[in-house]
Order: C-alpha cells, then structure tokens, then sequence
C-alpha cells in the first residue's frame, strides 16, 4: 500500500491554496463524499487462470498468495480492502461439480447484494481466462450461465473478459522474452482468440463484450517476468467504473513503474488513465459550486497531480511534465 492518499493530497492542496474559506468548504465537502464511496470490483475465473497473480501484479499485495498444488487456495469469496477499493475474489470454477455449484451460488449471493443505497454492491466483475488453454467450457459457463444472468442492468459495462498468460497462449512460442511482447504471429492469435471470445458471448447473452489480452507476469526467487498490457487492463477497468468512484485506483494500484510499462502501444493507456482521474476531480469540483479555472493549477501542481502523475508507473522524469499537464487538461474540461 501506498503511504501516499488521493484524499488526503487534495485536501492539504485546497487547504494551502488561495481560495476563499466558502470555496474551500464546498471543495472539503466534495472530497467527503468521494473519501465515503467504495468500488467494489469482484475478480473471477476458471481454475488456474492466474487471478492472485494479477491482483498480486496491479496492487502490489502478498496477501493474495498464488495458489500451489491440485487444490485452489481460495475456498470462498475473499474480500481485500484497499481504502475506498475493495476486492472481492471468487474462488476458482473447474474443480468439480459439487464445488463448481457451491462457488456458483456464492458469486450470484454476492452480485444481488444491495449496500446501502439499495444499489448494486458491485460495480464491476472482472472475468480473467486462461490464456492458454483451448477448453474454455468452464469459462463460458461462468460467464453466460453465472455472471450475466445475475448482474442485473448494463452488463455490457459492468461485465469485463480478460485473457490472461498471453505469453503461454501459443505454449510459449513467438513471444518474444528480450522486447516482453508477443510477435506477429502470436499477436494474430490473440485477436482470434479475442474474437471467438466475443463471439461465443454474444450467441449465448446477447451482450457484446469486447475482451482484451494481456499477461500478469510472476516473479519467484530464480526468474521474472514482467506483466504485458497492465496497464491496459487497468485503463479497461477504470474507464468501465462510475466516474465518481475512479479515485479508488489511485490509492490501490501498483507505483512500481516496471510493472506498467510494456503494452501494445495501441493508445497511450497512462495517459488516458491520468485523464480519467482528472476527469472525477473537475465533474467533483463543479458538483460544489464555482471555484473556478484556478483549481487546474492548485490540483494539478500540487501533491494531487503528483499522486495521479505517478499512478499506473510514470516513467523516470515524466511525472513533472505529467504533474504540470493536470493543470492543463483540468482547464481543458472546464
């Protein structure tokens, strides 16, 4: 976890700005009721499709220890608080019938439970698949039999398929291990395997569920290999989540940059997170009155821009230029 707070630096950056104590009130009251909303995103999937190895990878935590041997570690749904994140993770599908109907029943106990806005209690789910496996029965099943049917309105945004062990997917061929990518044909692999994901999905829900690919990566005492599109896989989950619920990330996710920096460069995945970030700041700011274009240099050049700067693994001296853009696209959005 991550000594630094999204809440807390914007606080002391309203408290030591120029603006009056109205202003500063309504901002404090703003930051409240962000500081007082959970995300709760639910991480589900098959057996062996590397959940604890993702969470371990995104957030940083050896609470979720990668399970070893025939049986799942994980027995039940596992709940992780990282301040205003919460994590629940299902246990594993695929290791009988008999568990496979008891875990079943929980994750759909779990999807129909209400917080206390009598609104859903989870907000996303996260279905990791095994990248390397071509028996995907019992993903399919979780999804189109477990998830969908029992998450209620908008499955569409609420329900996000991620491949996971991209770099096994071809039983370890045309990934190359010096650049950490896979090559052109493995690549064109993938996107198959993306599509039939897809379209498997759509012809038993309905729902039309773009997945993405990417590998969590491991690291034990004689080797490591570092993760591919997390933060792509990161920028997916955020961007599905509430706009007002976003800053959750900020606090729970990884700053080791190294684990952050390869991805298919298909967008500028770091910098649309620090958009999306910016973007809960000025929609929280305007909810509390006119505090004007000033908030871009007050947030963005102080601690807070520095937290977001450095989310998602900034690379070395880019989080000054990034704290300073804060400011601008701050001023952008308004």
């Amino acid at each position: 976890m991550k000594e630094s707070n999204i809440f807390k630096d914007m606080e002391n950056d309203i408290n030591s700005s120029n603006l009056d104590e109205t202003a500063k009130k309504k901002f404090y009251e703003n930051i409240l009721n962000l500081k007082n909303k959970q995300t709760n995103l639910m991480i589900t999937g098959a057996t062996g499709c590397g959940k604890s190895s993702t969470i371990n990878a995104m957030f940083n935590m050896d609470v979720a220890k990668v399970g070893i041997g025939a049986d799942p570690e994980t027995m039940e749904i596992t709940k992780y608080e990282l301040d205003n994140l919460i994590l629940w993770d299902s246990p594993g599908l695929g290791d009988g019938k008999e568990k496979d109907i008891k875990h079943s029943k929980a994750i759909i106990s779990k999807l129909n439970e209400l917080d206390s806005d009598n609104k859903p209690l989870i907000d996303l789910v996260l279905v990791i698949l095994d990248g390397g496996s071509r028996d995907l029965g019992t993903s399919y099943e979780l999804i189109n039999s477990v998830i969908i049917p029992n998450i209620g309105e908008n499955a569409k945004d609420r329900v996000l398929i991620a491949i996971n062990q991209a770099d096994v997917a071809m039983k370890g061929r045309y990934w190359n291990f010096v650049s950490n990518k896979p090559e052109p044909k493995l690549v064109d692999f993938l996107n198959d395997k993306v599509k039939s994901v897809k379209n498997r999905v759509k012809e038993a829900t309905g729902i039309n569920i773009e997945p993405i690919y990417y590998s969590a990566g491991f690291k034990d005492s004689d080797e490591e290999q570092k993760p591919y599109n997390l933060s792509k896989l990161l920028y997916f989950i955020v961007k599905n989540t509430p706009i007002d619920k976003r800053l959750a990330y900020v606090n729970a996710t990884s700053d080791e940059k190294e684990m952050w920096q390869d991805s298919d460069e298909i967008k500028d995945y770091t910098a649309e997170l620090h958009k999306s970030f910016v973007e809960t700041i000025v929609e929280t700011s305007k909810a509390g009155g006119e505090i004007g274009k000033e908030l871009g240099n007050i947030l963005g050049m102080g601690k807070t821009g520095e937290a977001i700067g450095k989310v998602a693994g900034a690379a070395v001296g880019a989080v000054k230029s990034l704290v300073s853009s804060v400011g601008s696209i701050i001023k952008d959005l308004w």
